[in-house]
């Protein structure tokens, strides 16, 4: 069997040098099943992280749809296919009225890309605004979005606003209310500078629950206002649920547990549980609007083979209560971890909604971000067996993501491990 040193040397020469890998000592995984993976020597693992697998490795409803399907027939979306219609209609039926139809994509990539280009035929204009932590994917448009402020600079198109956060503020003193306020400020700003350049917002995008930013306590009432900002500005607000949603905070999105109601929402990595499958979903004059400007065709999109593993990741969703045993074991969870928050001063915060919670790692003299222990910590987790990563704006917040059939048993075996690690790390 190959050697994990030698498959490294390979892969390099087949990928190209500089593809990323998790872990100070990469994992060879090549089996996994529910909340478990296996590595090349048979060690059996917790993924604490894949959104993706989001009811579980190897399931096997998935599994028999994609089977099944791709065995009858798949063709791509110039045929007529009820199953792939009544996807899109159950997938739309799971907001508000204001979601009426979707387009189906393959990459979060692709499905935020339709949605600003949405966005901009619907209003006539082409300012984006964005946070200065977000990610929301790799296309020369949506990449231009990524850490504005931090790692790329402003256009004339797209602006960026400080993230709205309770932990570090970017006012210190402040009530939650003043806090708010500022934060509001400072995306008015964001929307006032495009006319410096001659343009206007064509729309506001943020994950619901600003994941890549670190999941950060938000003022309370700040998304409901900033929607309205920006709604009076004669923008569109889009939400990316690629991380939030799919029942990943115990409601099907991530904006249900914001208080905002979105124009245009992306739908992504959980949608398929392995099978490239993401969604733009918007009201019928928005899709049409976009469908008659661009005559938007992807091969491999609104086929019989995603709309069957579609409607089976939906169908465990549903059957199994899964939003429910989220609400309850991510709960328990968090709860757990910000009791041990008060032990370890290495501990800055635990936060985070659902089964997606976020645990800052500080230095204890002065509180600054820690990104050698988060990623300490995570490496000491693996040879543990409890799969995580490092992420948040400054990369020192350990991120756990599980799949959502992660159990209470699941969290009471990843807390023990968690307590040896932070009391070894601390001897």
């Amino acid at each position: 069997m190959t050697d994990t040193a030698s498959l490294m040397q390979r892969r390099d020469r087949a990928l190209g040098a500089g593809a990323p890998l998790f872990y100070e000592h990469p994992l060879h995984i090549v089996r996994g099943e529910g909340v478990h993976l296996w590595d090349v020597d048979g060690r059996r693992y917790v993924d604490m992280y894949n959104n993706v697998p989001c009811v579980g490795h190897a399931n096997p409803r998935v599994v028999e749809a994609m089977a099944r399907q791709q065995a009858t027939l798949n063709v791509h979306s110039r045929y007529l296919h009820e199953a792939v219609v009544e996807f899109a209609e159950r997938l739309a039926a799971l907001h508000g009225p204001q979601i009426e139809s979707v387009i189906l994509s393959c990459s979060g990539t692709e499905a935020n890309e339709v949605a600003l280009r949405m966005a901009r035929f619907a209003t006539g204009r082409r300012g984006i605004v964005c946070t200065d932590g977000t990610y929301h994917g790799n296309s020369e448009l949506v990449g231009s979005l990524t850490r504005i402020g931090r790692q790329a600079r402003e256009s004339a198109t797209v602006h960026a606003f400080p993230f709205p956060e309770t932990y570090r503020p970017i006012a210190p003193g402040l009530s939650e209310a003043a806090l708010c306020d500022a934060y509001l400020a400072r995306l008015a700003d964001a929307i006032e500078r495009f006319r410096t350049d001659g343009e206007d917002i064509a729309a506001l995008i943020v994950c619901s629950i600003f994941a890549n930013e670190g999941l950060p306590n938000v003022p309370a009432g700040f998304m409901p206002r900033a929607v309205q900002m920006v709604h009076d500005a004669g923008g569109l607000v889009i939400a990316d649920e690629v991380q939030a949603g799919y029942a990943r905070t115990g409601k099907w999105w991530g904006y249900e547990v914001m208080g905002f109601t979105p124009d245009i929402v992306v739908t992504g990595k959980p949608m398929g549980a392995g099978l490239p499958l993401a969604a733009t979903a918007a009201s019928r004059s928005l899709v049409e609007t976009f469908r008659a400007a661009t005559r938007y065709f992807n091969t491999f999109a609104s086929s019989p083979l995603q709309a069957a593993v579609g409607m089976a990741v939906l169908d465990e969703i549903e059957q199994r209560d899964l939003r429910g045993n989220v609400a309850s074991v991510g709960a328990s969870l968090k709860a757990a971890l910000a009791q041990r928050k008060g032990a370890s001063a290495a501990i800055g915060d635990v936060r985070g909604h659902g089964l997606f919670i976020g645990v800052e790692m500080v230095k204890p003299e002065d509180g600054s971000p820690d990104v050698d222990l988060a990623k300490a910590v995570i490496n000491r987790l693996k040879d543990k067996g409890f799969l995580s990563s490092n992420a948040g704006i400054f990369s020192n917040v350990v991120k756990l993501r599980p799949p959502l059939v992660f159990s209470h048993d699941d969290a009471a075996a990843f807390l023990g491990a968690w307590d040896e690690t932070i009391a070894e790390l601390a001897a």
